[in-house]
């Protein structure tokens, strides 16, 4: 089976942590990942487009995770800090994906790049590596709020204020924190996400929320649970279509890993509740987005030959609607956290 080779590297809060009204990306609410996986309004951009023949190489590590353990002398709590960062730069390296800031172009936005994204990813990895002790050390939700929230203090000082990250804090976060909690060794498929719910969804549903930041509004308008749903319930859109969407596309492809995460991303599209994409969209363009997602699916994935192609295609049609599904670029990059450290169902 042939195919486009992937893209190189060129150069939440919700119900979580308690948002702030202050910097780009709250009091502007176009900017970046809004709480619950939200985004704001359309703003003016432009697509850089990339010439008809133009395919970046692939990357020499092919984009993939270390499986846990042989960390050495590494602490486990940097180990996993490690590789919560690896994932959001392995989620900024995928391309296509539609509407979404990559090393290739800024999709949708533009207030922000890939080179926002990666200093935000850098600097948060002291914080996930708090976060992964706070939960070997069994505190509860409200440690982890406080810790969350110097996280984005950190994101917003690397990005000039622009909200990059804000869900990946959150649903990352949580799951560095069950990380921690559940020791080192390969964990059974499924511990991660059964923690969360066990030890933090009162938490994570009862804590406070700003009722008119963008992501709780999409939520009560369109009635749907968002973010802090997702992760009171342990993640399930994760574990029923991320990582069976990424399995099947690595076995697919296992030369390309862009192609599988191409193939996860999408199939997350179409399934999440994404709370970005109504917010931006509303129900038309979330309609759009998802059934669009579901489309590519159906018609062979990344298994086509051309699907690399279709793939672009997607991405330059979101952007002309100014839709990005945030949410799920942001599942897609705990998705891999997660396939890096549990055992394949």
């Amino acid at each position: 089976m042939t195919g486009a080779p992937s893209p190189s590297p060129s150069p939440l809060c919700g119900g979580g942590w308690p948002l702030r009204q202050q910097g780009s990306g709250e009091g502007n609410p176009a900017s970046g990942r809004e709480a619950a996986f939200t985004l704001g309004p359309a703003r003016s951009c432009t697509l850089v487009p990339l010439s008809a023949g133009l395919r970046p190489d692939p990357p020499a590590s092919q984009g993939t995770l270390p499986r846990r353990g042989g960390r050495g002398a590494v602490a486990p709590s940097a180990h996993l800090a490690a590789l919560a960062v690896a994932a959001l730069r392995l989620e900024l390296d995928t391309y296509p994906k539609p509407g979404l800031v990559s090393r290739v172009d800024s999709g949708s936005h533009a207030d922000m790049d890939a080179a926002t994204f990666a200093a935000s990813a850098s600097a948060l990895e002291p914080h996930f590596a708090a976060l992964a002790r706070a939960g070997a050390a069994g505190l509860a939700m409200p440690a982890l709020r406080r810790i969350g929230l110097e996280a984005e203090t950190a994101m917003r000082a690397a990005t000039g204020g622009v909200n990059t990250h804000r869900g990946a804090i959150f649903g990352l976060g949580l799951l560095a924190a069950a990380a921690g909690a559940l020791g080192p060794g390969p964990l059974p498929a499924g511990a991660l996400g059964a923690h969360v719910r066990e030890r933090h969804a009162a938490g994570i549903l009862g804590g406070p929320e700003l009722l008119h930041a963008p992501g709780a509004r999409a939520r009560r308008r369109h009635r749907v649970g968002g973010a802090p749903a997702e992760a009171a319930a342990g993640f399930p859109t994760l574990y029923r279509v991320g990582l069976p969407a990424l399995r099947r596309a690595r076995a697919l492809r296992p030369s390309d890993a862009n192609a599988a995460r191409v193939g996860c991303c999408l199939a997350l599209v179409a399934a999440l509740e994404d709370t970005n994409l109504l917010h931006r969209g509303g129900e038309g363009g979330y309609r759009f987005a998802r059934d669009a997602a579901a489309r590519f699916d159906r018609a062979g994935g990344v298994a086509r030959d051309d699907w690399f192609a279709r793939a672009a295609a997607l991405h330059r049609a979101f952007v002309a609607r100014r839709l990005s599904p945030g949410g799920a670029a942001d599942l897609l990059a705990m998705t891999l956290f997660v396939d890096a450290l549990e055992t394949g169902a």
